[in-house]
């Protein structure tokens, strides 16, 4: 049996901290599209038996019911691939949820709050779907496995090895429980890094999709196959490449200066990147400003962690305007506790020290 294993799409993601442009959402929402229909047109071509999508294929909060009809339409193009779906936390089976609601085609079998067992031609499929944001247990420990001399295949979405006492419980799951019940695959989904490898059993695809610099690297798809034994591949989907690049203002003095630094670095193509600005400042840094004047539009976004250069202490010690101005915003920032406000004061020395200058 041949099978494609998914999960943490995340469709219709908001994609609210992914970028200083505004427009880098509405791109990446249309790259979910693509990169769905590239599975579909895989599944087609390699003739693929079994779909798995361990959870989070799209966002609840955010979904659209045109985006659903999307996603059906493309299963509708595969209709003798068996599609199997564990919903997970960001796209519980509640009762107002599409995977309840929809009319979902014929292929595609969506599991309930309760671990189902459904013996396939080939296989014995087991799954689980989340019915609420968050889940303690799932009740793995109680199930039998079916000895029918079928590979048992388990989809799922939960927190491998996660504490059962955290605040929000995702599904924890025992990675020992699992290699005890014996099971041939586990596909399972939540982790947005891959974990996988050729003959691995218990395994985490990443995330299908990129959403943002807090997933760096490849992302895609498993294809397997498991018939005497287990073989796995990880085939990448996503055609952009999140990628961070730091840049370093110690001895660089203005905002123009800085830009000009910016647009002379060395991007890849088919990259998104994140500057990073570290090291001391000389002058106030506007990352919103700077950001409008970055001629490469594959820089999204721009984080500033540098600090100021300047000697407060020794300025402070100046019998001066900006003297007398920096001793008494000293005082505020030794009195104040919130790191928050603590940047706020520090700007606004900055801005002042440049206004008396």
């Amino acid at each position: 049996m041949k099978f494609i294993h998914i999960a943490d799409m995340h469709i219709d993601s908001a994609f609210l901290n992914l970028s200083d442009k505004d427009i880098m959402g509405d791109l990446r929402r249309l790259e979910q599209r693509k990169v769905f229909k590239k599975i579909i047109d895989y599944i087609k071509e390699n003739n693929i038996e079994y779909m798995f999508i361990s959870g989070d294929l799209y966002e609840h909060k955010y979904i659209k019911q045109s985006s659903i009809e999307y996603i059906n339409n493309l299963f509708k193009e595969i209709p003798q691939t068996k599609i199997f779906i564990a919903a997970g936390n960001h796209d519980p089976k509640v009762k107002n949820s599409y995977y309840n609601k929809f009319n979902w085609n014929e292929n595609v079998k969506i599991f309930n709050s309760y671990i189902e067992k459904i013996e396939m031609p080939d296989c014995n499929i087991y799954g689980y779907s989340f019915d609420d944001f968050y889940c303690e247990n799932c009740g793995i420990e109680d199930i039998s496995l079916l000895q029918n001399g079928k590979p048992n295949i388990l989809v799922i979405h939960g927190n491998l090895d996660g504490a059962k006492n955290d605040d929000k419980p995702y599904n924890p799951i025992s990675r020992k429980v699992l290699e005890e019940k014996g099971f041939d695959y586990v596909a399972l989904g939540h982790i947005h890094k891959a974990d996988y490898s050729k003959n691995q059993k218990i395994v985490y695809p990443g995330s299908t999709v990129s959403l943002g610099f807090d997933e760096l690297g490849e992302h895609g798809m498993i294809v397997g196959s498991l018939d005497n034994e287990l073989n796995l591949e990880f085939v990448p989907l996503d055609d952009e490449e999140f990628t961070i690049k730091e840049l370093n203002v110690d001895n660089i003095y203005s905002k123009e200066e800085l830009i000009e630094n910016i647009n002379n670095l060395n991007i890849k193509q088919n990259t998104y990147v994140e500057i990073i600005l570290v090291g001391g400042r000389n002058f106030e840094i506007d990352k919103y400003d700077i950001l409008k004047f970055i001629q490469n539009d594959r820089i999204i976004k721009i984080k500033d962690e540098t600090k100021m250069s300047r000697d407060l202490e020794k300025i402070s010690n100046e019998s001066t305007l900006r003297g007398l101005f920096v001793k008494d915003m000293m005082k505020r920032l030794e009195n104040e506790e919130d790191l928050e406000r603590k940047n706020i004061l520090e700007k606004a020395i900055e801005i002042g020290l440049d206004a008396l200058e």
